[in-house]
C-alpha cells in the first residue's frame, strides 16, 4: 500500500488528509461491530505489544532511538501498562447502551468521536501509542499517531505491529496509522487541524498547539512530583518504594518522585533508609557538580537525563560509591527559579527537603508545585490518613497517592484504583481540559435518550425556605 508521502510528496496537508480519509473509511467498515468484536480488536492491539518478543524488541529499539531510559524497564512498562489497560477496557461497555437510569428516564448510548490525532512522546514511543490506540478503538474510532521525531522509528514499527494484529483478525488496518517520516511541526499541526479529537502527551508546546488548533483537544501537564515522608511513615518501606519509583526507566516518567520532603524528627533516619535503598547523598561539592552537569544554560542536559547512573556520574566527575549507587540525593532548602533542584529533573536525582512540621511540609509541596507540576500529583508516606486527606483537600493537585511507589500507582496499578494510562490530566491548574487519568470515556460521544418520568417539582418553600428564614423575601 502506498504511503501518503509517496502519493503527495511533502505537502503535509495532503498527507494528513489522505490519512484521515483512510481512517474514516476504516471507521465506516468497523462501525457495525458489536462489543465482542470491538473488544477483540482492542485485544489484538494489546497483544501486538504485550507479546514478549515484541515488548523486548521495541524496548531495545526505543533506547537505541532516543537514548532515554533502559530496555529492561521499558519491557516492564510495555507489558504492564498494556496488560492493565486491557484489564480496564475489558470490564466496560463502549458500544450501544452503556448506562440506564430508569428512575430518571435516561438511557445512554455510546458513539465514536471520529478520527483521533494522537501526539506521543519520546519517553514512551511504543507504550503510549498502543495505550491510546486501545482506548480509541474501544470507542470504534480510528487513530493517527504523530510521534516524537526522536521516537519515530520505534513508533512506526509499533504501528506496523498493531496493523498486523488488526489484519490477523480481519479488522481494517487503517484504524491505526502513523505520520510518515520526516515527522515535523508542520505535519503534526496539519493533523491537529484535520482530525476530530487531538490527544497530546509530551511537550507543553504541543499541548498548547493542540488547544490552539481549533479541534477539540485533551492535553496533559508536566510532572514534578513531591512526596512527603511523614513522622509516622514506615521508613524502610517508604524508602524502598521511593527508590524503585525514582529509578524506574531512569526517571523518564512524569510521575517519578523529584523531591522528598521529610519531617524533621525522622529526617536523619529517613536519609539513612534512602541510602540503604541505594541512594547516594552528595556533599556540597558533588551537589554543585550535579547541578552544573544537569542544567546547561538553564536547560536540562540531554547527555544525562534518563541515563544510567554510571553515565551520569561520569559526566559529573563522580566516582567510587557514587557510580555504584542507584540514584543521587541532594539536600536543598531553597525553592524557586534560583533553585533548579526544585524543578523537574527527568534524571536519577532526588531533592531532599527538611520540614520542621507537617504544616511546613505542605507549604513546601505547594511552593514546589508553583515552580512546576501544579495539578499533577503528590505522594505521602504516612500512617495518619488524616494527613493524606488534608493534602487532597488543600492542594491544587489531581491525585494524592498514599504509601505507594508513585510511578507504579499514579498511572494505574494493580493495587491502585486509578485507571491505567500513560497520560495524566492536570486540570485547569495546568491548562488541561481533564483532571483525571486519560481513559476510554474521553474517546466516546454519548447520546442521551430521555423519556417522561413522574413530575419532579419541589415546592418553593422546599427550595427557598431556608434562605427566606435567614434573609427574608
Amino acid at each position: 500500500m502506498s504511503q501518503p508521502a509517496e502519493l503527495f510528496g511533502r505537502d503535509p496537508v495532503a498527507i494528513v488528509d489522505a490519512l484521515v480519509r483512510r481512517g474514516r473509511a476504516a471507521m465506516e467498515a468497523f462501525a457495525a461491530s458489536d462489543q465482542a468484536r470491538v473488544d477483540e480488536a482492542v485485544t489484538a492491539l494489546a497483544w501486538s505489544l504485550y507479546k514478549p518478543e515484541n515488548a523486548e524488541a521495541l524496548a531495545a529499539m526505543a533506547v537505541e532511538d532516543t537514548g532515554l531510559g533502559n530496555a529492561s524497564d521499558k519491557v516492564v512498562k510495555n507489558q504492564r501498562k498494556t496488560f492493565g489497560t486491557l484489564r480496564d477496557l475489558m470490564r466496560v461497555r463502549s458500544v450501544g447502551i452503556v448506562e440506564e437510569q430508569p428512575e430518571r428516564g435516561l438511557v445512554k448510548y455510546a458513539k465514536p468521536v471520529g478520527v483521533v490525532g494522537a501526539v506521543t512522546p519520546s519517553t514512551n514511543p511504543a507504550a503510549t501509542p498502543v495505550n491510546k490506540a486501545m482506548m480509541a478503538l474501544k470507542g470504534r474510532n480510528a487513530i493517527v499517531i504523530a510521534p516524537s521525531p526522536a521516537g519515530l522509528a520505534t513508533t512506526t514499527r509499533t504501528v506496523e505491529l498493531m496493523r498486523a494484529g488488526l489484519q490477523k483478525i480481519g479488522a481494517p488496518a487503517d484504524l491505526v496509522q502513523v505520520l510518515p517520516p520526516p515527522v515535523d511541526k508542520a505535519s503534526t499541526q496539519a493533523l491537529m487541524a484535520a482530525c476530530d479529537l487531538v490527544v497530546v502527551t509530551g511537550s507543553q508546546s504541543n499541548v498548547r498547539a493542540a488547544y490552539r488548533s481549533g479541534t477539540p483537544a485533551i492535553g496533559v501537564g508536566a510532572g514534578n512530583v513531591s512526596v512527603i515522608v511523614d513522622s509516622s511513615a514506615k521508613l524502610d518501606e517508604a524508602a524502598a518504594k521511593i527508590a524503585a519509583s525514582k529509578c524506574f526507566d531512569n526517571a523518564t516518567s512524569c510521575s517519578s518522585e523529584n523531591a522528598a520532603i521529610v519531617l524533621d524528627n525522622v529526617y536523619d533516619d529517613a536519609l539513612a533508609a534512602l541510602q540503604r535503598a541505594g541512594g547516594y547523598l552528595a556533599n556540597a561539592a558533588e551537589k554543585e557538580a550535579i547541578r552544573d552537569t544537569l542544567w546547561v544554560d538553564g536547560k536540562l542536559n540531554r547527555r544525562v537525563i534518563a541515563k544510567d547512573i554510571g553515565v551520569f556520574a561520569a559526566e559529573c566527575g563522580l566516582g567510587g560509591k557514587a557510580r555504584g549507587a542507584r540514584f543521587f540525593m541532594v539536600e536543598e532548602s531553597g525553592i524557586g527559579a534560583d533553585h533548579p533542584f526544585s524543578d523537574e529533573k527527568l534524571a536519577l536525582v532526588l531533592t531532599v527537603y527538611r520540614a520542621q512540621s507537617f504544616d511546613d511540609a505542605v507549604d513546601k509541596v505547594r511552593a514546589i508545585m508553583a515552580v512546576k507540576g501544579r495539578g499533577h500529583s503528590v505522594g505521602i508516606h504516612t500512617r495518619e490518613i488524616a494527613h493524606a486527606r488534608r493534602l487532597a483537600e488543600e492542594l491544587d493537585t489531581a491525585r494524592v497517592l498514599v504509601n505507594m511507589a508513585h510511578t507504579f500507582g499514579n498511572g494505574g496499578g494493580f493495587d491502585s484504583g486509578l485507571n491505567f494510562t500513560l497520560s495524566m490530566g492536570c486540570g485547569t491548574w495546568q491548562g488541561n481540559s481533564i483532571s483525571e487519568n486519560l481513559n476510554y470515556r474521553h474517546f466516546l460521544n454519548i447520546t442521551h435518550l430521555a423519556v417522561p418520568i413522574p413530575e419532579d417539582r419541589p415546592s418553593e418553600e422546599a427550595l427557598f425556605g431556608a434562605y427566606w428564614e435567614k434573609y427574608g423575601k
